[in-house]
């Protein structure tokens, strides 16, 4: 997408299919490659699927869809949503348009660090553990950054390492080792890195290895996100108090919060998917996060601000631009060139950004006019494309 182009394309859902392809070929620079993938409707080929995954049998589609709207520190960004449920990109491409009459998204993600986890079990004096793993902290590192020389070529490495005991009582230690995974989601890497220092830390520390493998919860990649609201856009004062009202029970209750987050990852999800991440990962980390403290809270809350409403999330998103599915999938590919973000941090943040305004979208539904009346009109292009086929059989 150029810096010329706008993701605010007014009446785009009115346009037909073929102008849509167009009118998004024009808008993001397409290649060649992509333009001719989406214009020929998309679709995995089995040969393709056949590398990806195990036992494939065929492929199963979901729509690729574009919200619009969104501008995102100081940038306009044509977000890909690969989701079954049309209310879910129309709700998020409104609230977008909400959100950038009070100047957009702002946001910013930490540095990419991953952690990964040995685990030992049956250690002599557990307590004693932090001492002796200070004796080899360096040559740790140094072990496990010479297990992925292509990341440390690009930038990252092991950079932190600490022993915590988690169960006295039965010797149980895990070691925490915090890697720099450049632009990459992380997991493989992290996963070479735990089971490259495993021997030498038990040889260190004592007991027997456990499990080598990263943890979801990525704790140092936190990302955070924040959107301003003027009341004139939300139609009136009395909506805005019913928003930052229905945001407030999301604090005070479990059961709303998990809906509320639902909501948000509606859209967290939706653009994941396009963009080949590991959704069930990001799924993870955001729900554990949410359920840290005591009790189970909200990811986003929104509140009001003078006469503004002023949304912020934060959660742990683990995203990446290369690796897995970024260059395999031709499909994700194409909505790389949608999207245009270069880097995993800023992808972090537009992913984000979508979680908001899924958010907002469906807290101003709740606080207006009900969830339903929009979702189910929607939802009746599905009802007719699934009754139509049984129509055609009874006739038979």
């Amino acid at each position: 997408m150029s810096d010329t182009s706008t993701s605010r394309i007014r009446g785009f859902y009115k346009l037909p299919l073929a102008e849509r392809l167009s009118t998004m070929r024009d808008a993001a620079g397409l290649s060649e490659t992509s333009w001719a993938w989406l214009s020929g409707g998309g679709g995995l080929g089995v040969d393709i699927a056949d590398r990806m995954s195990e036992n494939v049998i065929a492929c199963q589609g979901l729509p690729l869809a574009v919200a619009l709207n969104f501008r995102v520190n100081g940038r306009d960004v044509l977000v890909p949503m690969a989701v079954e449920e049309p209310s879910v990109v129309a709700a998020a491409s409104n609230a977008a348009r909400l959100v950038r009459i009070g100047g957009g998204f702002h946001g910013e993600a930490d540095a990419p660090i991953m952690t990964a986890q040995v685990w030992l079990d049956g250690v002599a004096d557990p307590q004693g553990a932090a001492a002796r793993l200070d004796n080899v902290r360096a040559e740790v590192l140094s072990a496990g950054d010479r297990a992925i020389p292509r990341m440390i070529a690009r930038g990252g490495g092991c950079r932190e390492i600490g022993a915590r005991v988690v169960d006295a009582a039965s010797g149980t230690v895990v070691i925490d080792i915090h890697v720099d995974v450049g632009d990459a989601m992380g997991a493989n890497l992290v996963d070479t890195v735990a089971e490259a220092v495993a021997p030498r830390l038990a040889q260190a520390i004592g007991g027997k290895v456990g499990m080598r493998i990263l943890s979801n919860l990525a704790l140092r990649r936190m990302v955070r996100v924040r959107g301003r609201v003027g009341a004139e856009a939300i139609v009136g004062e009395a909506l805005a108090d019913g928003i930052a009202r229905a945001s407030r029970f999301a604090e005070l209750c479990p059961q709303r919060a998990a809906t509320h987050n639902k909501g948000i990852m509606n859209g967290v999800d939706a653009v994941a998917l396009a963009l080949g991440q590991d959704w069930r990962a990001i799924e993870a980390g955001a729900h554990a996060w949410a359920g840290l403290a005591d009790g189970y809270r909200p990811l986003a809350t929104w509140h009001r601000d003078g006469g503004d409403l002023v949304g912020t999330l934060e959660m742990p998103l683990a995203v990446g631009t290369v690796g897995g599915a970024t260059r395999t999938h031709p499909g994700v590919c194409a909505a790389f060139e949608l999207v245009r973000t270069p880097s995993a941090r800023e992808l972090a943040v537009v992913i984000a950004a979508a979680g908001l305004a899924s958010n907002l979208a469906a807290l101003r539904a709740l606080a207006g006019e009900g969830i339903q009346k929009g979702h189910m009109r929607l939802h009746s292009r599905r009802l007719e494309a699934s009754v139509e086929p049984a129509l055609e059989e009874s006739s038979r």
